[in-house]
């Protein structure tokens, strides 16, 4: 059974920082292509950054220089490193995991993520 497990979020200032963490159990962590999304209050989810299998990086344009996505294949879990944080990063941020080809898409539960002005 596939499960995503996220922990991290918390209540921050603005200007500080937060490591998130996505565990994944089940043998796809290796074969997938990892993501992090997040979604604020009355709006849609959004991509914040994915990273392939091959450890190639994808960033939305709100958190590039600011946010560094990253991958543990020893310890199936991905990590997003966030840096000088802004109340609009306020939202709960969700893990994915995805293969296209074998056609599945996992989700985690989400975490909290605030940042007070």
């Amino acid at each position: 059974q596939v499960q995503l497990v996220e922990s991290g979020g918390d209540l921050v200032q603005a200007g500080g920082s937060l490591r998130l963490s996505c565990v994944v159990s089940g043998q796809i962590f290796s074969l997938s292509t990892m993501g992090w999304y997040r979604q604020a209050p009355g709006k849609q989810r959004e991509l914040v950054a994915s990273i392939t299998t091959g450890a190639n990086t994808n960033y939305a344009n709100s958190v590039k220089g600011r946010f560094t996505i990253s991958r543990d294949n020893t310890k199936n879990t991905m990590y997003l490193q966030m840096n000088n944080m802004t109340p609009e990063d306020t939202a709960v941020y969700y893990c994915n995991a995805a293969h296209v080809g074998y056609g599945y898409s996992y989700w985690g539960q989400g975490t909290q993520v605030t940042v007070s002005s």
